[in-house]
């Protein structure tokens, strides 16, 4: 994080990054949700089900961070702060919980998804997109002094993961057949949602004991 606070005329500028760089972010994971999520149906694919699923989640968690920064908003306060990372926390373990069961529960029924050659192509699109908007929001996050921001860059970047994860799974299926790497990819998806909503609750209650 920033050692000092930015002077008044920067942190603004600094704040209309942060808010240029979560529309542009909003905006995707919108389009995102529909288009992943229709293939996922179409394709009877838990994986892009679930990384529509984690787009809306994003959707979220930018909209926090929108919340969090407005331009009013010209000092960081540790109640707003903690607030926001107890938000973006929910909405990572939410996800963890839908995709944990329902990955789980593909894996043992050995179901197999169709192919899905388009959902390949468009994950590594968004592959390259979450990486480059995640290195941008925490640049931004240290030099503006925002924990929910570089956490939400945390959750950008792991979307830039997951996306890479998923298109893995569903070439694996598509190439050698293997049923289980669609769900498979779901399921890690799941178990790196929780992990970064378990750190986004510690750091929220390390906020609260250092106020």
């Amino acid at each position: 994080m920033s050692a000092t606070p930015p002077a008044p005329s920067r942190r603004v500028r600094l704040q209309r990054r942060a808010l240029r760089l979560e529309y542009a972010t909003i905006a995707w994971n919108l389009g995102e949700a529909v288009f992943t999520v229709s293939l996922g149906v179409a394709a009877g694919s838990l994986a892009l089900i679930g990384f529509g699923t984690d787009s809306v989640i994003g959707v979220f968690a930018s909209s926090v961070v929108v919340w969090h920064i407005r331009p009013e908003h010209t000092t960081e306060d540790a109640v707003r702060t903690r607030r926001a990372l107890r938000l973006v926390a929910i909405a990572f373990i939410a996800l963890a919980i839908v995709l944990g069961v329902v990955s789980i529960r593909d894996l043992l029924l050995g179901r197999r998804a169709d192919e899905s050659v388009v959902g390949i192509v468009y994950l590594a699109v968004t592959a390259v997109i979450m990486f480059s908007l995640a290195v941008a929001k925490r640049r931004t996050a240290v030099e503006l002094g925002s924990a929910p921001l570089r956490s939400e860059a945390s959750m950008t970047f792991l979307d830039g993961i997951l996306s890479t994860l998923t298109m893995t799974g569903l070439a694996l299926n598509a190439v050698l057949g293997w049923a289980w790497a669609d769900p498979a990819a779901a399921l890690v998806v799941a178990i790196a949602a929780a992990r970064e909503g378990r750190a986004n609750l510690i750091e929220a209650d390390e906020i609260s004991s250092s106020d």
